[in-house]
């Protein structure tokens, strides 16, 4: 099948399949017109990659991991022995992007609590 047809099928941007494939993370078939060929087993594979995604996986992470994943149709399995601390290690990171969020929030409570407190001073403000 052609980009625009597997792109249909996973509902993923041609852009993106062919950022895919710039990440080695889909190997199509070039045919000598240059058109791009998938196969069946590339749908399986673009949704397994755009689950890791969603589970916050950077392309680089995904290819390292995506050959040891098997679909068992509802979710990804890890199918290589070691592959838990990868995740784990990702997961940690995941964990410490929230926490950093959360002071951010944090700091912006205080300063709307401030703002929302405070008298307006119009000859400084520009914001309406």
């Amino acid at each position: 099948m052609r980009i625009g047809e597997l792109a249909r099928r996973t509902g993923s941007s041609e852009r993106a399949l062919r950022y895919y494939e710039e990440q080695h993370l889909l190997h199509p078939v070039r045919r000598p017109s240059g058109y791009r060929e998938y196969a069946e087993a590339d749908v399986r594979r673009v949704h397994s990659i755009r689950m890791l995604l969603a589970a916050g996986l950077g392309s680089a992470v995904i290819a390292e991991v995506l050959p040891c994943m098997t679909d068992n149709g509802e979710v990804l399995v890890p199918a290589c022995a070691g592959l838990a601390p990868v995740l784990a290690d990702e997961r940690d990171r995941i964990d410490a992007a929230i926490e950093d969020l959360r002071g951010a929030r944090r700091i912006l409570d205080a300063i709307v609590q401030v703002a929302a407190e405070a008298e307006p001073t119009p000859e400084i403000c520009a914001v309406s």
